[in-house]
């Protein structure tokens, strides 16, 4: 399929001339907007970025407390391809402006009992914990790693990468779906593969990084353990902020703006086209074409609220279902440098509930006293991140989004729960935490809500189970006006950095090729 047989739908698109050419307007300056300004920019576009944050972004920005530079976000770089491939798409040599570094191990799984497992790209190593924790598991596990590699080349290098806009790009790829078991969880296909628990938990547990409850979303995300496995895990010196400013620079070389501090309140649509935007103080924008990398439930809810909608109303967004909230504290400490040598840079605690925890956290909207937590701690690897002998951590809880019928009161709840997370640290992780503890930070689905617009406080936008992956996504190009166009987690092909990347590739398909004046 070449890209001109996307354009049709907007051949017909009025176009407005300015000054170095057709007019690209990019809303929000997150991983998935920066990069499809980058794509624009590429195609001729003269592209402007505007979003309501000091710094570009997203959810990747970081913020500075007390000399410790938190990374706000995702921690984890995989598919580094994609973002080489982005660059080379720009003329540039991605290696040459951002710093990656190889992580060995990956992470650690610690469980109440005692047992870990570490994951690392070399297979030996991989089938040496497997055999370690369940050797019955071993060839099970290798049949895991077969199915993954299937699902990867469908899921992601075919899919994942092209529109899935149109009904009959859905029928066509039904067959494969069905062979394939789409239908069956991530987790039930674990469990029919692996025995042990445990494992069934560390192949199954991925979907949580963008927004999935394992026992609900699709196997084909079963693709994220070859991901793992073929292209390793990466950090980038500076954090994924650094990759952010990156991109900015690109922008700005190709002659992009981007207009930090500035909130757009409506997309402008005439004749059913997207003529601009007009901003929170008034000001108009005319634009060729738009696109929105805000979430698209604040896409299509609020830009478009002027609008007739025909698909993504507000009743049909209600009665979508939305990824988890996110509880995250930020903490640096002092003199702990040496300290905790058995703590690596990812660390996951488990509680001692797996599907019982999920469930609560996704189908019956509770806030659980237990937890699981994802720790971060950046300067194992990246010392810049902390001052001279002290540490910068975060720890990621899974809890309810806002949209639940009893949402938790954070107003009330941020602090207890904060000091419940500090607890299962010192108990389980970090010794003694509270004799080090310096800067402090709190997000919870209220930040989420507030500082990006995100609705219900959901930390990954609507929740990629199959119904609502691919054609059933709200489309990279808009159903509701010719010229809008959609990129980021709440798109196709989902969320997660190589997701809202690959968006920006599907982006540059369907937008026509600019006709300079």
């Amino acid at each position: 399929m070449t890209r001109l047989e996307h354009i049709p739908p907007h051949a017909d698109m009025p176009r407005v001339r300015g000054p170095g050419g057709p007019h690209a307007i990019v809303i929000g300056a997150g991983l998935g907007g920066l990069a499809g300004a980058m794509r624009l920019g590429a195609k001729g576009y003269r592209v402007t970025v505007i979003d309501r944050l000091d710094v570009p972004g997203g959810r990747g920005s970081s913020i500075t407390r007390d000399g410790h530079r938190f990374d706000l976000g995702p921690t984890i770089v995989t598919v580094p391809q994609v973002f080489k491939e982005l660059w080379a798409a720009c003329g540039r040599d991605f290696h040459a402006e951002v710093d990656l570094r190889q992580m060995d191990p990956f992470y650690e799984i610690r469980w109440p009992d005692g047992s870990t497992f570490t994951a690392r790209q070399d297979t030996d190593a991989m089938r040496a914990e497997v055999a370690r924790l369940s050797p019955g598991d071993l060839k099970g596990y290798d049949k895991f790693l077969r199915d993954a590699e299937t699902r990867y080349w469908f899921g992601f290098e075919d899919l994942g990468r092209r529109s899935m806009h149109r009904l009959w790009d859905l029928v066509k790829v039904l067959p494969t779906f069905a062979w394939l078991r789409a239908d069956r969880s991530v987790y039930a296909h674990a469990a029919r593969r692996v025995r042990d628990e445990r494992l069934r938990m560390a192949l199954s547990f991925h979907p949580l990084f963008i927004g999935g409850d394992p026992f609900h979303v699709t196997s084909m995300y079963a693709l994220v353990s070859h991901l793992e496995k073929e292209f390793g895990v990466h950090y980038a010196m500076g954090g994924v902020a650094a990759m952010a400013d990156a991109m900015s620079g690109v922008i700005e070389d190709q002659g992009g703006a981007m207009m930090m501090q500035t909130e757009v309140d409506e997309i402008l649509i005439k004749d059913n086209v997207a003529r601009g935007v007009r901003l929170a103080g008034g000001r108009v924008l005319n634009a060729d074409v738009v696109v929105s990398n805000a979430d698209a439930g604040h896409t299509y809810d609020r830009l478009l609220r002027n609008h007739p909608r025909r698909r993504w109303t507000a009743a049909r967004l209600r009665r979508k279902r939305w990824s988890m909230g996110l509880f995250v504290w930020y903490f640096g400490t002092a003199g702990t440098a040496d300290k905790w040598a058995g703590v690596g840079h990812h660390t996951i605690l488990n509680g001692p509930r797996y599907k019982g925890l999920v469930k609560d956290i996704f189908i019956k909207g509770r806030l659980a006293d237990d937890m699981s937590l994802y720790v971060h701690r950046p300067s194992v690897t990246d010392p810049s991140v902390a001052p001279e002998g002290g540490d910068t951590f975060y720890a990621l809880s899974p809890v309810p989004h806002l949209g639940v019928d009893n949402p938790v009161d954070w107003q009330a709840e941020a602090e207890p729960y904060r000091r419940k997370v500090q607890a299962v640290l010192e108990r389980e992780l970090l010794p003694g935490l509270g004799d080090h503890l310096t800067a402090s930070e709190v997000f919870t689905p209220e930040t989420f809500r507030d500082r990006y617009l995100s609705p219900h406080g959901a930390g990954f936008s609507i929740e990629p189970r199959i119904l609502q992956s691919a054609w059933f996504r709200p489309h990279n190009v808009s159903e509701e006006a010719r010229g809008l166009f959609l990129v980021g987690a709440g798109t196709h092909p989902g969320a997660g950095l190589p997701g809202v990347i690959s968006s920006a590739e599907v982006l540059a398909q369907l937008v026509p090729e600019p006709v300079m004046s």
